[in-house]
């Protein structure tokens, strides 16, 4: 269990309690020096009970209560926990940088990667949307979120080899979570590389935008740990600290493909989880107990709590 705050500017506003309290006890101490100068004492017993000093604990209490409610709406509460779900919709990033040419998996890493894709679709039940993004130096949304199977399948038999150098891992994160953004269910990203990022967005930054944007991300490296040739004299390694990195900060899950088999296990995993991350936005819960109580501060100013003219 955690809790988010999308937007932690307005957490600053925080600082505002030390003020309050400065001001409350303030105006205590103006009130009793006026109530002192005010004759009548058995007056001020019958109008406040006996309380003319009272230092009034419980309307600060709920005056800062007030505050916090405010500022934590504001800055967008979300609690977030690991619940059964049933629904899902998914982005496919597929790398599609030089190196998937490599053939170590036959006839090379992209069109198993490809293959497999489109295997984990076919096992995907109707309602579940998916999203399509290919990623090299930059990246790009070869389909947008749909439940059109063919034109899923159609897009990834489309992804070919970007000539440019580079693997823009961050922009692919990015490009992925901003094609969920118009679901209202779950949100899972499907990264597979075979190497690190070395260019593009920053990896934490774009970690930190799938956070706030409620997207789970599991990660998938293709390839051995060991590397393969790439060119001449130049061995390809795989990244999986990044991955692993990537994949725990979004609260998914970490696979390792060195073969088709593991690559077809991964898919099969992840399209037969029934637990994901369940983001409850508690904003409109918090505003609406700071107006309860607003109101509840008037009605107490007015009563017990009033002032003596």
């Amino acid at each position: 269990m955690e809790i988010i705050f999308e937007k932690q500017i307005y957490l600053w506003f925080l600082l505002s309690i030390p003020i309050i309290i400065i001001v409350h006890f303030a105006a205590l101490k103006a009130s009793s020096s006026k109530a002192i100068r005010f004759a009548n004492f058995q007056a001020i017993q019958r109008i406040t009970g006996g309380q003319n000093l009272s230092k009034n604990f419980f309307l600060l209490t709920i005056r800062i209560i007030i505050i916090l409610l405010f500022v934590f709406a504001l800055s967008g509460i979300t609690l977030s926990y690991t619940g059964q779900g049933s629904d899902f919709d998914f982005a496919l990033a597929i790398d599609s940088s030089n190196s998937m040419l490599i053939q170590d998996l036959q006839p090379n890493r992209l069109e198993v990667a490809k293959e497999s894709a489109i295997n984990f679709i076919d096992s995907l039940r109707s309602n579940n949307g998916v999203s399509i993004i290919s990623f090299g130096s930059t990246s790009l949304i070869e389909s947008s979120l749909s439940n059109d199977r063919f034109e899923s399948k159609s897009a990834i038999r489309r992804i070919s080899i970007q000539e440019t150098g580079g693997t823009a891992v961050g922009d692919a994160i990015l490009s992925s979570v901003n094609s969920l953004v118009i679901s209202d269910k779950p949100k899972v990203v499907i990264l597979l590389t075979d190497g690190r990022g070395n260019s593009g967005v920053n990896i934490e930054d774009a970690i930190d935008y799938a956070r706030i944007r409620q997207t789970t991300i599991n990660t998938i490296g293709i390839g051995t740990v060991e590397g393969a040739e790439y060119t001449s004299g130049v061995n390809l390694t795989l990244d999986e600290t990044t991955l692993k990195e990537i994949a725990l900060m979004t609260n998914g899950k970490y696979f390792l493909a060195n073969s088709k088999e593991a690559l077809d296990q991964a898919y099969k995993e992840i399209a037969g989880t029934t637990e994901t991350t369940v983001y409850n936005n508690l904003a409109l819960t918090f505003t609406i107990l700071a107006l309860f109580l607003l109101l509840l501060e008037w009605m107490l100013l007015n009563t017990k709590y009033r002032t003596i003219p």
